[in-house]
């Protein structure tokens, strides 16, 4: 009898979650830290808000997204609670121009981040949940530092900040986080994401988090997938991946399985049978 190929894997779909990771896209911080790294130190990039050339790759991707069917698979929306990443997130995942009269709160309000952006409306959208184990690795750049919660509520009505404990960002030191604490915060965060009941999630945040978490995944692969597992992400690039509960960290049970035997019958395979059949003397 043959062996299963090493390089296949099989695992119940109910312990498995597709993820589609973004890097937020171009910042005024991104274009001014490759002039001059020591420009990351600057106040005046402080909560990094997105270039005019952000915004147009904004659009490009939520026509991407729209084009492949995904906005319409993807159940929640989690967000890093920075300015670049929430815009970034309205723009692609959100709803249309938010028009006066709408009832629902508006999931970014007009000229957010001086960006001359309409209102992006919450209607017919994903939740948007926003959520600080995403955030950037922490400390010593102020475009890294958030604003007020309650000042983020006026400018992003409709994404839930429940989950953030505190106005202020008591997260940000003038120390910088490492990278093995980064690495350490992400994993944390993936193992939270299975307190989750949603099994299609967008996760928009940061490329120096992404690339710390997922460094740690794929050495059990092939090296070219171990590769495409980690390299760096570019400025509003989506990659998609299954996270995969081999710890059973979750406890949600199988939506789609049927357990059989309805009505009841034989449950024995036939080889087992005739072994069962065997094994008690019995002749043909």
């Amino acid at each position: 009898m043959g062996t299963a190929a090493v390089d296949q894997s099989l695992y119940p779909l109910h312990r498995c979650k597709t993820i589609h990771l973004v890097r937020h896209a171009q910042g005024i911080h991104n274009v001014e830290g490759e002039k001059n790294h020591d420009a990351y130190m600057s106040e005046d990039l402080f909560d990094a808000q997105l270039t005019p050339l952000g915004w147009k790759q904004v659009a490009n991707l939520r026509n991407h997204v729209k084009s492949c069917g995904l906005s319409k698979r993807i159940e929640l929306v989690i967000v890093s609670p920075l300015l670049r990443t929430m815009q970034t997130a309205a723009g692609v995942f959100g709803g249309e121009a938010h028009a006066d009269g709408n009832k629902e709160a508006p999931l970014m309000t007009q000229n957010v981040g001086d960006s001359n952006h309409p209102a992006i409306s919450s209607l017919n959208s994903p939740p948007f949940l926003a959520v600080e184990l995403c955030r950037e690795q922490i400390g010593n750049h102020p475009c890294d530092k958030r604003r007020t919660i309650s000042e983020y509520r006026n400018m992003f009505p409709a994404i839930d900040f429940s989950l953030i404990e505190t106005d202020e960002d008591t997260w940000w030191t003038p120390e910088r986080e490492t990278r093995e604490e980064v690495t350490a915060r992400g994993l944390k965060f993936l193992d939270w994401l299975w307190t989750r009941q949603e099994k299609e999630i967008a996760i928009v945040t940061h490329s120096s988090f992404l690339f710390n978490t997922l460094s740690v995944f794929g050495n059990d692969c092939h090296p070219n997938v171990k590769s495409e597992i980690g390299k760096h992400f570019a400025n509003c690039e989506l990659r998609s991946i299954v996270l995969v509960d081999r710890g059973m960290i979750g406890s949600d049970e199988s939506s789609t399985n049927y357990p059989g035997k309805i009505p009841s019958g034989p449950d024995l395979p036939s080889d087992l049978a005739d072994d069962k059949h065997s094994a008690n003397g019995s002749t043909n």
